[in-house]
């Protein structure tokens, strides 16, 4: 069964937003202002794929996948096999690594935006304590002549995918490359990342915790749920069972979106080798959380999935905001009318 994408109607009637038409007093004839600011990101965004395809074609979203090698072949987010090469690598304790891309990557896709007409760029990346993702962008933005504005997300996945989205919205309404960034960065202020992992092994392997972090879980049989601080994995509760630690994730996120603002509360979940699992948890959420739109189910990128290991849930928790509705630091300066200008999704 393949992963719902992106499956939020909400999302859909944004889009529907905004694509060029009338605008109020302005005649017929007038359309939606034009795209100045191109957005990049990386693949640990887990941005849906179809979802991309509609802000990529006129190169004003760009998705730069990271790398990852199994063993000493290399594979790039994307390719038709990597999940199950993954897959079968950690089952059979195959060496997996990630890095970062490369520079010459992110130069050549802010070229790109330069070349299509684009007069700057935000790039928003996964979190800098996590890869040197953010670093390579900087040395790119250094040697292209298009301004860039790179962004540290402090945080991965659709946590990360989320700021993504606001800026595209906010550049596809006309802003500036200050209100673009701005809107990213409160809806990334907004956004929290939990996620449970059978074994801390992986991770440890990854250099995202300590070795005796992964001793201690191994030998009391502990199912840690985790969450992303400021950039950080963090160790959130400790749990003896797996069916505890699920139970324990699902109360842990339903009480984080229910203190969110009534209606704007917007969930993801990720997994990575069971989805049904990914599925049920969905399900119960939406029980639990009968006021929010359903959660985004999607594979955890591969980047993510080759430190986290099999058997990985994880759920973000975001927040919309209202339509035409500016973030703390966005200008009103050029926005739409009320109801058709870029807003948290």
């Amino acid at each position: 069964m393949p992963d719902r994408e992106p499956g939020w109607p909400w999302l859909r009637e944004r889009l529907v937003r905004l694509k060029p038409g009338p605008r109020a007093g302005t005649g017929p004839e007038a359309v939606a202002p034009a795209r100045q600011v191109a957005v990049v990101t990386d693949s640990a965004a887990a941005l849906p794929a179809d979802w991309v395809r509609e802000f990529a074609a006129d190169g004003g979203l760009t998705v730069v996948p990271m790398p990852v090698m199994v063993g000493a072949e290399i594979y790039g987010e994307g390719e038709d096999d990597i999940a199950e090469t993954i897959a079968v690598a950690l089952a059979t304790g195959k060496p997996v690594k990630t890095s970062r891309p490369s520079p010459g990557q992110f130069e050549h896709a802010y070229q790109a935006a330069s070349d299509h007409g684009y007069q700057s760029v935000v790039s928003i990346h996964i979190s800098g304590a996590l890869s040197g993702t953010a670093d390579a962008a900087r040395l790119a933005a250094e040697r292209v002549g298009i301004p860039v504005e790179v962004l540290d997300s402090r945080t991965v996945g659709m946590a990360q995918g989320m700021g993504v989205q606001d800026a595209v919205f906010a550049a596809a309404g006309g802003r500036s490359t200050t209100d673009v960034t701005a809107f990213a960065q409160a809806r990334l202020d907004r956004t929290k990342v939990y996620f449970y992992v059978p074994s801390l092994e992986q991770l440890r392997r990854g250099g995202r915790i300590g070795a005796a972090a992964s001793l201690w879980g191994a030998v009391f049989s502990i199912k840690p749920i985790l969450a992303v601080d400021e950039g950080q994995i963090i160790p959130l509760e400790k749990v003896r069972s797996a069916a505890k630690a699920i139970a324990r994730l699902e109360e842990i996120v339903a009480a984080d979106a229910s203190a969110r603002p009534a209606g704007q509360a917007r969930l993801a979940v990720h997994h990575f080798g069971n989805q049904a699992e990914a599925e049920e948890l969905a399900q119960r959420l939406a029980v639990a959380l009968p006021a929010c739109p359903p959660a985004q189910i999607s594979a955890l990128p591969a980047v993510l999935a080759a430190h986290a290991g099999l058997g990985v849930l994880a759920v973000i928790v975001g927040e919309g905001s209202a339509p035409g509705a500016s973030p703390a630091g966005a200008s009103p300066a050029g926005a739409s009318p009320a109801g058709s200008g870029p807003a948290g999704p």
